[in-house]
């Protein structure tokens, strides 16, 4: 059930880097929302931005597992309290890699840990395909791909 994604980007590791933890790329890439965290392991994160409670809806959260800056970044994830009502217990592990090839950065995610019966499982599986391409044509244009939405 691990979901696994490799993709090269034009593009030095730690400008891929950045678009996981400035505001302004995060909100291009995923889908307006930013991240709040102090990133020392053991803190905890939020996807927050527009959504079912507003503004500032809590899309994802979770805790984080490690931090090498421009390098690798892990964290559990559960899907924010306005999408499912037992969302502590659906928690997964999210692991980004970056690592130089070339003239490129090989971006490596890895979304595993998945409780039996996960009812994101299958949306997860079709979005992050999307975020990814996202993330791909900001670091190479500085544009985000319109998904018309």
């Amino acid at each position: 059930m691990d979901l696994k994604y490799e993709l090269y980007i034009g593009a030095k590791p730690e400008d891929v880097w950045q678009i996981f933890i400035e505001p302004e790329a995060t909100k291009a890439i995923f889908f307006g929302s930013i991240l709040k965290s102090t990133f020392e392991i053991g803190a905890p994160y939020e996807y927050i931005g527009p959504g079912n409670d507003g503004e500032e809806t809590v899309h994802v959260y979770g805790t984080v597992l490690e931090f090498e800056t421009n390098q690798r970044m892990s964290y559990t994830e559960h899907p924010g309290p306005s999408y499912r009502e037992n969302h502590a217990e659906l928690e997964t592990r999210i692991t980004l890699t970056l690592e130089t090839v070339g003239s490129c950065t090989k971006l490596t995610l890895i979304n595993d840990q998945w409780p039996e019966n996960h009812p994101s499982y299958e949306n997860t599986k079709t979005s992050w395909p999307m975020i990814l391409s996202n993330i791909k044509t900001y670091a190479e244009t500085g544009k985000a791909l319109d998904f018309g939405w």
